[in-house]
């Protein structure tokens, strides 16, 4: 349970964190994708919605399904940063393509909640 919650305040706070530093979000996304602040608003409510439903026993597995789906629908924007480097002077470009291995990673962790 101690491990649920926490994946549970990591996906809470990063999408607290998308309207805290909105514009952080917004350099993340992609040139060919419309409504950048839509797209980060939803993403950010989404990420909120499912880190409270991770700690709801009833609703734990959806959440993890979901965050799955989020997981892989938000990968472009963190490739997308890692091709930017440009946008992101103060982080080191090769930290930008180390942590998109983590994106597997979290999704491996999520994938650990969706048994019944």
């Amino acid at each position: 349970m101690l491990l649920r919650a926490l994946f549970a305040l990591i996906f809470i706070t990063a999408g607290v964190l998308h309207f805290v530093r909105r514009d952080f979000f917004m350099r993340m996304m992609p040139d060919w994708l419309p409504a950048h602040r839509l797209l980060v608003d939803l993403s950010g409510v989404i990420e909120v919605a499912l880190g409270v439903m991770l700690l709801i026993p009833a609703t734990a597995q959806l959440a993890a399904w979901g965050l799955i789906a989020l997981l892989v629908a938000v990968f472009p924007a963190n490739v997308n940063m890692a091709l930017h480097p440009e946008r992101w002077k103060k982080l080191n470009p090769i930290g930008l393509y180390a942590r998109l291995p983590v994106q597997g990673l979290l999704i491996y962790w999520a994938w650990t909640y969706t048994a019944a």
